[in-house]
């Protein structure tokens, strides 16, 4: 047997038994081999060792004939989406999906290749829930540093295991958390941040698991998909039945990509799984590229384009070094990575709302979330956004909830005004004991703080717990407490600017808390009315216009990045490219708290296809204005409301193919304009103001892809008695604010600048 056959043996020998043991779909007797390896998975079906360039059909249970893939050079194709119209697609070097016209493939029983005229088979693609026999979980050990775990096909994922100091922290068992995601989890030499703090804070065992067919995992790497979850539960079984973890149950932990992979991680509802706590999230993936129904071409396109080179065969330097040092398995792994799709290009074509796009949408699948659940996340996260918030009342299931939301950046939920309670939610679930900050750093804190964000006076927050006698009574004193931690003025908390420490708190028992709405009508001169207009100025005849701005697109203000501090240019669109709102000044303290709201727009345009941003400023009695939220919206969408994930406060659209509908030039109609959920605190004196304007400018890192005009096209607002625009907002009452106010730049992921006035007067219609 040759080494590359050694290897595959494994492999070959779990498809075997996975037929044996039923997962075929008609009696062993009754199949018929093809001349070449087929491992059935998780909604999908994998072929190997074929003839390079070999047509293979893909026939469902009833006989029809599905797709034909082409082997790619190393006679290898991958089965996963299905064409509405059966057609021939190259597989490998240069292969992709050419429509996104059609769906996933289905788990069942039945499925067939077909290959000249020789029909091979039948398999059983496998659903979410198809678990193997626990025998599969129990045989596998994992020790210090590299290991691989199999999961139900056979695929190997690439896991790193980090053991806690013992001097430090005590021999095992010890609290074990998994972080697993698509960036480096699995290298060995270099843990992710969420491990590093589990384990060097609270001495935990961390093992950091790759998604299939990204660093030395083997399978085809897809986004978000129904056999990354999979494999997660079949990580975790295993991870969960190892000596060295405490209680034989595990956590999860990590922020962003390793955030979001929790979710899906904990909607397969693992045996061995003990808590989440998923940091810095998106709720749905298509609606993160297309925000409002716009192509997100700043930061979200990049983030697709770089995990398509990083799955490519050898992405990332530890991958090449371990293949470099002799790791066989890592290098037999990066063969199949000519499959993978060029995602970016594929998710800039779903254009509109792909029927199963569903199947991925986080607020669809949390309701199954069944374990205790800690999620974090920033208003101006410029990587994420704030949607997250708009799926937290869908925990329905989730029997402990812990949210903590705060203005700031994607980065955030690792400061020290988050970590503290990130800590002592993983001491309660996961350890199972009283939390308590390890000593060693409570010594070091405010030296590693000073280090990091150049404040002198920063540290964790006090143990909360230690009163307590016995660890059921300090959990129960900690599940009496609100499920909704909403932080403000984070970054002027002690006087350094952007030093993340939050100025005052408020709790809630739930999310969206209880609130009252709050209309402004838009009025002449840029005013922001209490009252809808009842009949209109002399002169005035009710309409504002502005130019479509063809630079905003390509414009966002975040320059210059690091991990914690940044450079910002928050630059203004020019006067007749936008239209600019300002209220009175409030007459007392307000609170905006919840899922943003919305403006409704009576609109018209000179185009066919119109993009509208709506954006809310504060701006202050020394003439300073803050950008605290936006929203952006597609106006062809405006008749796919969705009425049922619609709320008070919360604006939703289908975004689906069928409710499309382009304007006619010059007819008005009514648009509702999403704002991103937010929180902020206004001060008595301080205005609030609504500007108008194309997409782009107001956001971080995201960029849009705004119509490509042929010259200028004027928009119009309508602000008349027949047709009053206006802006609604979520109140909620109570509440002091202490002073001073904060000055410029010195919240957190608040961008700010002289206040500019927008006289809504400079465009001439013809």
């Amino acid at each position: 047997m040759t080494f590359r056959a050694l290897v595959r043996f494994p492999l070959r020998l779990a498809t075997a038994l996975t037929l044996l043991v039923g997962c075929d779909s008609e009696p062993v007797s009754t199949f018929k081999a093809p001349p070449f390896d087929v491992r059935p998975g998780v909604q999908q079906l994998t072929v190997t060792r074929a003839e390079s360039g070999l047509p293979i059909i893909l026939v469902d249970p009833t006989g029809k004939e599905l797709v034909t893939l082409l082997t790619d050079a190393e006679g290898q194709a991958n089965f996963a989406y299905v064409p509405d119209t059966p057609i021939a697609i190259q597989t490998g070097e240069g292969g992709e999906l050419p429509s996104y016209n059609g769906a996933t493939l289905k788990p069942g029983k039945g499925y067939r290749l077909r290959v000249g005229g020789e029909t091979y088979g039948p398999w059983r693609i496998l659903a979410i829930d198809d678990h193997p026999p626990v025998a599969l979980y129990e045989k596998q050990r994992l020790d210090r540093g590299m290991n691989y775990i199999e999961t139900r096909d056979g695929t190997l994922l690439s896991a790193a295991v980090f053991i806690p100091d013992p001097v430090l922290c005590g021999e095992g068992p010890w609290p074990t958390v998994v972080e697993y995601s698509g960036y480096s989890p699995a290298n060995p030499r270099e843990p992710q941040p969420g491990s590093q703090l589990a384990n060097l804070l609270l001495c935990y065992v961390t093992v950091g698991v790759n998604l299939r067919g990204t660093g030395c995992s083997g399978g085809v790497f897809d986004v978000f998909n129904a056999a990354q979850y999979a494999d997660a539960y079949d990580a975790i079984e295993v991870v969960g039945r190892q000596p060295f973890v405490l209680h034989n149950k595990v956590g999860m932990v990590g922020l962003s990509y390793p955030g979001i992979m929790q979710l899906y991680a904990a909607i397969t509802n693992p045996p061995h799984l003990a808590a989440i706590a998923p940091q810095s999230v998106i709720e749905d993936p298509w609606r993160q590229a297309w925000p409002g129904g716009i192509y997100n071409s700043g930061f979200t396109r990049n983030w697709i384009e770089a995990r398509d080179r990083y799955a490519m065969a050898g992405g990332g330097d530890w991958v090449r070094e371990r293949i470099k040092e002799g790791d066989a398995v890592c290098e037999e792994n990066q063969r199949l990575r000519s499959q993978n799709v060029n995602f970016q290009k594929f998710v800039e074509s779903l254009s509109t709302f792909p029927p199963d796009a569903d199947e991925r949408r986080l607020s669809n699948l949390v309701p199954r979330i069944d374990v205790p659940v800690f999620l974090t996340g920033a208003w101006q996260d410029e990587q994420t956004g704030s949607r997250f918030a708009t799926m937290l009342d869908d925990f329905t299931n989730t029997p402990v909830k812990r949210f903590t939301m705060f203005n700031g950046r994607h980065p955030d939920g690792y400061l020290p005004v988050v970590l503290t309670r990130w800590a002592e939610f993983l001491e309660f679930y996961v350890a199972q004991r009283i939390p308590r900050v390890n000593a060693l750093f409570r010594l070091l804190d405010k030296d590693i703080f000073e280090m990091i964000f150049g404040a002198s006076d920063m540290e964790f927050e006090p143990d909360r717990f230690l009163r307590y006698q016995s660890y059921e009574e300090a959990l129960a004193a900690y599940e009496a407490e609100p499920d909704v931690r909403v932080l403000f003025e984070n970054g002027f908390g002690n006087g350094v600017t952007e030093a993340p420490v939050a100025r005052f708190e408020r709790s809630f028992a739930s999310w969206p808390p209880e609130a009252d709405a709050r209309t402004w009508y838009l009025g002449p001169e840029g005013k922001l009315l209490d009252e809808a207009p009842a009949s209109l100025e002399p002169g005035d005849d009710g309409f504002d216009h502005y130019l479509h701005d063809d630079e905003a697109g390509s414009l966002s203000y975040i320059k210059r990045d690091s991990l914690f501090r940044i450079e910002w240019k928050w630059e203004p669109a020019q006067a007749g490219y936008a239209l600019g709102y300002t209220s009175e000044p409030f007459s007392e303290n307000t609170f905006v708290v919840g899922n943003g709201g919305w403006v409704d727009l009576w609109f018209a345009s000179d185009a066919t296809d119109a993009n509208v941003e709506v954006n809310i400023l504060e701006v202050r009695p020394d003439g300073t204005e803050f950008l605290v939220q936006n929203g952006v919206f597609a106006a062809k969408f405006r008749e796919g409301v969705d009425e049922e994930r619609s709320g008070p406060f919360l604006a939703e659209y289908t975004y689906k193919a069928e409710t499309v509908n382009y304007l006619t030039p010059g007819e008005f109609v009514n648009l509702r304009v999403p704002i991103r959920p937010f929180a902020h605190a206004f001060r008595a004196g301080s205005r609030l103001r609504l500007v108008i304007d194309t997409p782009g400018r107001d956001h971080g890192f995201w960029e849009y892809l705004n119509p490509d005009y042929d010259g200028d096209v004027v928009h119009t607002v309508g602000r008349t008695p027949a047709m009053p625009s206006s802006l609604r907002l979520p109140l909620v009452t109570g509440g002091d604010i202490p002073d001073p106010a904060p000055p410029c730049y010195s919240l957190r992921g608040i961008v700010c600048r002289p206040w500019m006035p927008l006289p809504n007067t400079t465009v001439t219609v013809p």
